[in-house]
């Protein structure tokens, strides 16, 4: 919560900096990279418990990206209860039986072919955490008053991929699911009309089984995806 009494500039001395030569940046760039390459997508997860406290890391590392005017215009629900996950499954599958029905048009069904889904979601049961995440399209300050957010979306999206990589640097699996319209996930975690939910993490250690869809080891070659004016 934003106090007005506090909305100052002040300006601080950076606090942490990372004085690394040449060799040590390409160093930890290429590490990171061959990190997050070995991330993947996976829908079979183990029934292996996953400490509160590891979550708690990855959502406060989330909470730590960069924002709109710092407004940080988010909120993430982290779920483990049982009977609560088998609600969200049972409204998320109703809405994917419509989308899959027709609803998503043929153009988009037939994109998705090749990843296997189906309208079946047995990863939001199984997966000991789903980590719902909510975008706050305004605020209040302490006196009660409502104030904007900016840049909602770049911001939400830049902190569920902090959030990602989070999860992932901890040994975890996770899975991106957009049942689409969400606002059954308001009424049922309780959170308020100003927050849209955006997305649900299925997070978890992946099944003795899991696999991953051949075409999702396919990814774009460095030069399609970069252009370097230099």
């Amino acid at each position: 919560m934003f106090h007005r009494s506090s909305m100052n500039y002040e300006a601080l001395a950076l606090p942490d900096r990372a004085d690394y030569d040449d060799a040590r940046m390409q160093q930890e760039a290429d590490a990171f990279c061959q990190r997050m390459r070995r991330r993947h997508s996976v829908r079979a997860f183990s029934e292996r418990p996953v400490p509160r406290a590891v979550i708690e890391a990855c959502v406060a590392a989330a909470a730590s990206a960069p924002s709109g005017a710092n407004h940080q215009p988010w909120h993430f629900a982290a779920i483990a209860d049982a009977h609560t996950k088998a609600q969200i499954r049972a409204a998320a599958e109703a809405e994917e039986r419509a989308f899959y029905g027709g609803g998503g048009g043929d153009e988009w069904l037939k994109a998705l072919e090749p990843i296997g889904t189906t309208a079946d979601k047995p990863h939001l049961t199984t997966a000991p955490w789903l980590i719902v995440v909510f975008a706050q399209r305004w605020g209040t300050f302490d006196d009660g008053t409502r104030y904007k957010n900016y840049y909602v979306p770049e911001s939400v999206g830049i902190a569920t991929g902090f959030l990602i990589a989070a999860l992932h640097h901890a040994g975890l699996a996770s899975l991106t699911h957009t049942p689409n319209p969400m606002k059954f996930l308001n009424g049922l975690l309780g959170r308020p009309e100003e927050e849209k939910p955006t997305m649900i993490l299925a997070v978890g250690h992946p099944a003795a089984d899991a696999t991953v869809p051949r075409v999702a080891k396919i990814k774009k070659p460095l030069h399609e995806v970069l252009s370097v004016r230099a």
